[in-house]
């Protein structure tokens, strides 16, 4: 078929492309590939990241699942002029289902690029995907639930959560972690791995830089002369001389360049594309982080000096945990410590419990929103982290990476009045106490010997008291937090081990696992024992354990270009919806409410009872109900709180964090229907009680978008975004989650405590300012 007849079939038999002229949909042939495939070969598979929207162009097609039994459930025919691979690429899910061939099919497929920027311009296009989207987002109820069949697709995805550093556009990926003493760098090939480079430049000893090189699994070491900061870039490149013609690179070849930033404060919640302005805030944010942001701006400039046409990226080691509640960053120090200063806890290693995060959820093929999961990042500095639901929730470094664990050399966590007795008594200043609780301390301190935990060990083996002494206070505050962290999250599905320390001590691991058992931790200590440097993960639980216990391999360097890709992609999203300044989002404050289970209506108002419409809500099919109920909890209770309907599979009650403490119990932050580990309440109702045994929330700030609102906005399902609210006190909200649904209406939800914080009403409007996360 040629191009012009191509061009007359989309016209003449495809609806989508109504409205478009012939020059139009003449640059989409153009820009797209006609393919052929044959009888019962699949178009997409499940688990696929969606790339091209198909146009079927002759033959026929079937859209469907596998079902438990290995089966076939059939969902969707396709004949000539129907269209597929829009949920994807829509909602940016892996597909879900499989298009297999009914016979010889030629599919024209339009890549993505030209799918947003040709045929999403068109408002008749997007109605007709919207219908399209929501007649097959209904479709998925057949059978197979859609959560089922989005589990499917990460089971079958070989890369579900984008972890590799593959990229459209083949070429390098710089990572630079600059430090005072140490430069680690790593040099990525988007298409050939073989090709990586991985290298630590030592300065630490004033007469000679130690030079080491890892690249097709061989180390290499050399010597060189001292050098300014000014000369690494060259010094990387003379060094990599020795490697041969297959690792070399040049500028023009860089796509992109990462940067380890360690502090980015309350500024930054996600990995920034560098411009003057985030510079300036690195710079600013150093009071925080004095001996690390300016050694890592300086590096900032000097890469921007060599390769000044790529993209580059800042990657904060505390932008993970800005989700962190804020009962859990706050010091117990006068409250306007913090709001002037900003002192509280930042938390860091983000980077690398976010990895930890999404590659536990890879391995135990989990969606990461249902999983609670504690990391391990066991290092020369380490941290701990609660992950709840993909968000941090806690973690044991504080407003700099001296607090917590006892580190290789560093305190931890430490009485401050131990401060004041130094200084009263020793007469140690400022730098001196720094440099204790930094360099003197930890392991290396209570051992006496060294700060690395093998040589420790060692030591512990042949007897060495003091040795045997820091072993076991480091293991037992790693153990002392995991517990923790399990009863801050009310249960634990996953604990990661990772760096160097929780890569390669198997009697770490081992007794920071002892004793918790009764949690559900059981360690398979032959596994343990037997495991040498993980490759990629490990898993070391025992087969009945109800928590996997992971080892997962940590490469900072790589989780810093990862970072800087996903920014990349950020980035582009942000930009286009900036263009978009001209589409508000309306704002609703929403009060306290229930929604009840049919079971629990009829215990709360009689049996056979029916909810009482009594007003619409703003979202269609939703409505406030003339029934209202008590809540009863352990400290007090709330009266007259709205039930919402109509009914629902299991009863939610959502209140404000204000609240939390009337009732007397602590409910997560979550989005509405994730009720896992959260806590219950007892309800009061004109006919009766129920005490349900979970269902409590605080819910998550949100949109609801229908698919039309989200192609508008450039936005899919589960992005996390800022929205910038204009007004007396303009202020920009983060740590919003978009939802996207056929049913839903445009609006964006807050509740009581954050409306009145903020002087916001009902009916004020947001704008979409930037993307935090892609979900």
């Amino acid at each position: 078929m040629t191009p012009a007849e191509l061009q007359d079939f989309l016209l003449q038999h495809v609806p989508l492309f109504e409205g478009f002229d012939p020059g139009q949909v003449g640059q989409i042939v153009a820009a797209s590939e006609l393919r052929t495939f044959e009888g019962s070969e699949a178009i997409v598979e499940c688990g696929e990241e969606g790339s091209f929207f198909g146009v079927l162009v002759s033959g026929h097609a079937e859209i469907s699942v596998a079902d438990s039994l290995g089966g076939r459930v059939p969902l969707n025919k396709l004949e000539a002029g129907d269209v597929f691979g829009e949920m994807s690429l829509l909602t940016g899910d892996r597909t879900v289902a499989d298009v297999i061939a009914g016979n010889r099919c030629f599919v024209l497929m339009i890549p993505q690029s030209v799918f947003n920027a040709r045929i999403l311009v068109s408002p008749k296009a997007i109605t007709f995907l919207s219908k399209l989207l929501a007649d097959r987002s209904r479709a998925l109820a057949v059978d197979l639930t859609s959560r089922q069949m989005h589990e499917q697709a990460l089971a079958k995805s070989g890369d579900p959560y984008a972890l590799s550093l593959k990229t459209r556009v083949p070429g390098k990926i710089l990572a630079f972690n600059v430090g005072l003493s140490q430069i680690r760098f790593g040099v990525y090939d988007s298409e050939d791995s073989g090709k990586d480079v991985h290298g630590i430049i030592d300065c630490g000893d004033c007469t000679v830089a130690r030079v080491t090189l890892t690249a097709d699994g061989v180390t290499t070491f050399r010597e060189r002369a001292p050098f300014p900061l000014k000369d690494f870039l060259p010094v990387m490149f003379e060094s990599m001389l020795t490697l041969g013609d297959k690792h070399l690179f040049t500028p023009f070849e860089v796509i992109a360049v990462g940067h380890r930033v360690v502090h980015g404060g309350s500024k930054f919640s996600s990995s920034a594309v560098i411009t003057p302005q985030v510079m300036a805030d690195i710079e600013a944010l150093s009071v925080f982080a004095p001996l690390h942001n300016p050694i890592n701006l300086e590096g900032i400039r000097e890469s921007l000096k060599a390769f000044p046409d790529a993209p580059h990226v800042a990657v904060f080691d505390t932008a993970f945990h800005q989700t962190l509640p804020t009962y859990a960053y706050l010091y117990g120090l006068p409250y306007d410590y913090y709001k002037k200063e900003g002192i509280r806890r930042y938390g860091f290693h983000g980077t690398s419990h976010r990895f930890v995060s999404l590659k536990a959820a890879e391995i135990v093929k989990r969606p990461l929103g249902e999983l609670e999961i504690i990391s391990c990042h066991l290092g020369i500095g380490s941290s701990l982290c609660a992950i709840d639901h993909g968000r941090s929730v806690d973690t044991s470094m504080g407003m700099t990476p001296s607090e917590g664990l006892i580190m290789s050399s560093r305190s931890g966590n430490v009485d401050p009045a131990v401060m004041i007795h130094l200084m009263e008594h020793y007469h140690l200043g400022a730098d001196a106490l720094s440099r204790l609780i930094n360099s003197e301390s930890g392991l290396k301190g209570i051992s006496g010997i060294s700060s690395d935990i093998h040589e420790i060990e060692e030591a512990a083996n042949d007897g060495h008291h003091r040795a045997l002494l820091a072993h076991r206070a480091f293991c037992y505050q790693v153990r002392k937090n995991i517990g923790a962290y399990v009863a801050a999250m009310g249960g634990v599905d996953v604990l990661a081990f990772t760096g160097e320390i929780g890569e390669t001590s198997p009697t770490v691991r081992s007794l920071a696992c002892q004793g918790l058992a009764y949690m559900g931790i059981k360690l398979d200590e032959e596994k343990n024992r037997s495991l040498g440097k993980a490759t990629s993960h490990a898993v070391i639980s025992a087969d009945d354990s109800p928590v996997r216990i992971l080892v997962i391999q940590n490469n900072d360097e790589r989780l810093v270009a990862w970072e800087a890709l996903r920014a990349m992609e950020r980035n582009q999203i942000t930009l286009t919806i900036r263009d978009k300044q001209d589409m508000p989002i309306p704002i609703e404050v929403s009060a306290h409410h229930v929604h009840l289970c049919q079971a629990d209506v009829e215990r709360l108002f009689g049996p056979g009872h029916q909810l009482t419409p009594e007003h619409d809500l703003s979202q269609p099919g939703q409505f406030a109900c003339a029934e209202k109920v008590d809540l009863v909890g352990p400290k007090g209770r709330i009266a007259n709180v709205r039930v919402l309907g109509p009914t629902r599979k299991e009863t939610q009650v959502e209140i404000a964090m204000t609240e939390q403490f009337k009732l007397g119990i602590q409910a997560p932050i979550r989005e509405s229907g994730d009720l896992a580990n959260t806590p219950g309440v007892i309800l009061e109702g004109a006919a009766g009680s129920t005490a349900i045994p979970r269902g409590v929330i605080c819910a998550q700030r949100h949109i609801h978008m229908s698919p039309d609102d989200a192609m508008r906005f450039r936005l899919r399902d589960k992005y996390v975004v800022r929205v910038k609210v204009a007004g007396d006190r303009e202020l920009i909200f983060g740590d919003v989650v978009v939802r996207v649904n056929p049913n839903y209406r445009l609006a964006m939800h807050i509740d009581t405590d954050e409306g009145n914080a903020a002087s916001i009403t009902t009916g004020m409007q947001g704008f979409v300012e930037d993307i935090q996360s892609r979900g």
